[in-house]
């Protein structure tokens, strides 16, 4: 089994740092279960078999069935309000008794006052929506839509970006463990650069980056018949910040040449980053926007494609047609969520929360020098570990050993890339909490830089 393509992520279930990790678990009851989990599921990189088994979640943390709690810095970007946030929770229950599920055909009035809360947080005439199970699928009714308006197929995306697992839309993303093996793929997909700053190819300033838009311009001329650009406004999981001339040039030249800006926000709207939609940081607006994960309120699986009045365009085809496109529970879901975020000032809290991390991290990063980049906004950070800063090498070993002792010491994040570590905390958490989380993550950098 060839392993080498999963140290793009970290974490990944078959290195040496997992089975000592394993060997470790004393609890009976947790052995029992993980051992049933591996022998019952499906295994796959990152997933299963899995590390420790839950019980319960509440607020900023997760905890086992052995009674440890986790800070959860993780939360595959679903707790923007934190675990079983109970406002949310009450309007489900409201909901559940109410209207559960809504028949292909009907409509109901969740759904429609969700679309129009979405038009109304949206600049200009982004008001058509669609909604769909998972935020995989907002992708893919993205690229179908797409090629109904332009009427062309090809699409270019950023190599190593993250779209979801179907074969669309990993036709799309650029990550290699999950392309492996999968053979042909969607035809019409052309990859170009990342736009990057501490490894980018065009240097390490922000005033380089507009050389990564340049690039987009000249792919579009070579290539012909681009139908869209697909790209995720700041990429979570390694944590890439584009300048804001990158993005205006990108809308420019989208424009010009008449290609759909399609914005995958999926794993960080909704506040992540301080503002409700990242792109607003830009100030661009997308032709096709697409949002998901904590949409739901991190109960609910529920995602949202929404686009132009004048991209409506469809009418005899489906783009989605999914059982659960209406999902009433999603809908009250996605509302209390939203909600929720204004009611509690959550997005000036982000802010404030963003200066108090840049300003710590930058500490740690002075005092350990295997720490050779930060890099973030908001409540989402990566932390790029290096063993030389001359020739860049990725300290993948030194970040799973972190993470493995943070885990043990009550911090839960995940490690991408290979040598970035990713914190993304509830948008929840307070200030006491954030700075456990720091103590421990410095506790191991003690130990292993």
């Amino acid at each position: 089994m060839d392993t080498s393509a999963l140290v793009t992520e970290g974490d990944i279930n078959l290195s040496e740092e997992r089975y000592k990790w394993n060997d470790k678990i004393n609890d009976i009851l947790t052995r029992e279960l993980l051992t049933d989990d591996a022998r019952y599921f499906l295994h796959q990189s990152m997933s299963t078999p899995c590390l420790d088994v839950l019980e319960s979640c509440a607020g900023s943390g997760i905890t086992t069935i052995s009674g440890k709690h986790l800070l959860d810095f993780h939360g595959n970007n679903v707790h923007q309000v934190g675990h079983g946030n109970r406002y949310v929770i009450r309007q489900l229950i409201r909901q559940l008794n109410i209207l559960s599920f809504s028949p292909r055909r009907y409509t109901n009035r969740p759904a429609i006052e969700l679309a129009k809360k979405l038009a109304g947080l949206l600049p200009g005439d982004l008001n058509r929506s669609l909604y769909a199970p998972g935020g995989t699928l907002a992708i893919g009714m993205a690229l179908k839509l797409a090629r109904v308006v332009t009427g062309r197929y090809k699409i270019i995306a950023l190599r190593d970006s993250f779209h979801g697992a179907s074969l669309d839309s990993i036709s799309a993303g650029g990550e290699e463990v999950f392309r492996k093996y999968m053979g042909p793929l969607m035809p019409g997909v052309i990859h170009i650069p990342q736009p990057e700053t501490y490894r980018g190819i065009y240097g390490n300033s922000e005033e380089n980056q507009i050389h990564y838009a340049e690039n987009l311009e000249e792919t579009i001329k070579k290539e012909g018949n681009i139908g869209a650009f697909l790209a995720e406004t700041l990429r979570n999981t390694d944590v890439q910040i584009p300048s804001v001339a990158y993005w205006i040039k990108v809308r420019e030249i989208c424009t010009k040449y008449n290609v759909l800006l399609i914005l995958d926000e999926i794993p960080i709207a909704l506040g992540r980053t301080g503002e409700m939609f990242a792109f607003q940081h830009f100030g661009i607006e997308p032709d096709i926007l697409c949002i998901g994960k904590g949409l739901g309120g991190g109960m609910i699986p529920f995602a949202a494609m929404v686009t132009r009045d004048r991209y409506n365009l469809a009418q005899d085809i489906s783009l989605g047609h999914y059982t659960h496109e209406k999902s009433p529970l999603g809908s009250i879901a996605a509302i209390a969520t939203i909600d929720f975020i204004q009611k509690k000032n959550i997005l000036e809290k982000v802010k404030a929360d963003g200066i108090w991390m840049k300003e710590e991290l930058s500490r740690l990063k002075k005092r350990y020098p295997l720490i050779q980049d930060i890099r973030g906004v908001g409540l989402l950070w990566g932390i790029e570990l290096v063993k030389d800063p001359v020739t860049k090498m990725k300290a993948t070993e030194e970040a799973e050993k972190i993470m493995y002792h943070c885990l043990k010491n009550g911090l839960n994040f995940k490690v991408s890339g290979g040598n970035v570590i990713q914190l993304s905390p509830s948008l929840t958490i307070n200030r006491k909490e954030m700075s456990i989380a720091l103590s421990i993550l410095e506790d191991a950098f003690n130990k292993f830089s």
